[in-house]
């Protein structure tokens, strides 16, 4: 039986993941900060007829996710889907934003990932896995007021495409998914572009009409049993049932010198 230890599982996208999972058949390990919301889902995988156990720990604390990797370790013996899903917002503008909150959101985002990944890959080394990190449009295009969670979302990017190489020789893939979907941290947004948009008799942008967390599970689910090798790397939209595939940036126009450059830079305004 597959081992998958998911975080920021208690609630949201990462619930649904875990709910997902335990119906597939998975051993699932619920990370969260709250005891009461880890029992709950625990509670509902096991009267699901699925296999789970509860783990608190903050992610941004490196020595937590270091006990709570033994523990599952010891609970297990191996993990081999590690789904990092923990997060949360701070959002300002960056001439307004603290270092706090400027920290705050790339410790649990960023440094929780690697923290995490560090620590479970001596348990898949030898026999394969697979990493899921939750990125966002936020990472891929930017989003004002979000510097913060825009960077961390951007510095998991790199991270994907870097260790798709490092860990490939491993039989480990590594992707990512930007999803967008009616979640606790998502909804006071939502609901409020709804009403600002609902007075000016406006539609609201398709941008921000989102699926469920539930799409987003599932096409959790559905990835992890394509077992093609080189399915890593790889950066993946969930909206509902649409699924967008983000290609990693290339190159675009060369030229030989910066003043031919920049004037090439002009005729494409122009153009434009």
């Amino acid at each position: 039986m597959r081992t998958a230890l998911i975080t920021g599982a208690s609630r949201g996208i990462g619930r649904s993941i875990a709910l997902e999972l335990g119906r597939n058949g998975y051993q699932v390990a619920v990370n969260g900060l709250h005891e009461e919301r880890i029992d709950a889902v625990v509670e509902t995988i096991r009267l699901e007829g699925g296999t789970a156990e509860g783990y608190c720990a903050n992610v941004a604390d490196p020595s937590a996710v270091t006990a709570m990797v033994q523990a599952v370790e010891a609970r297990y013996g191996a993990i081999h889907v590690f789904i990092h899903n923990a997060g949360h917002l701070h959002d300002r503008k960056c001439e307004q934003m603290t270092d706090l909150e400027w920290n705050s959101v790339l410790d649990v985002h960023l440094n929780g990932a690697f923290y995490c990944i560090q620590r479970v890959l001596p348990l898949m080394t030898s026999h394969g896995g697979d990493i899921l990190l939750m990125t966002s449009t936020a990472g891929l295009m930017g989003s004002v007021g979000q510097v913060n969670y825009s960077s961390a979302k951007a510095g998991l990017l790199g991270m994907v495409w870097t260790l798709a190489a490092e860990l490939r020789r491993n039989q480990i893939r590594i992707n990512a998914i930007a999803p967008a979907a009616l979640t606790d941290m998502t909804r006071p947004v939502i609901e409020y572009l709804k009403e600002k948009y609902a007075k000016r008799n406006e539609t609201l942008p398709a941008f921000w009409q989102v699926g469920e967390a539930d799409d987003v599970a599932q096409f959790v689910g559905l990835l992890l049993k394509q077992r093609d090798p080189d399915l890593t790397g790889e950066v993946f939209g969930v909206n509902g049932s649409q699924i967008t595939h983000w290609h990693k940036p290339e190159p675009g126009m060369s030229v030989n010198g910066a003043d031919a450059f920049f004037a090439a830079w002009k005729q494409r305004e122009k153009k434009q």
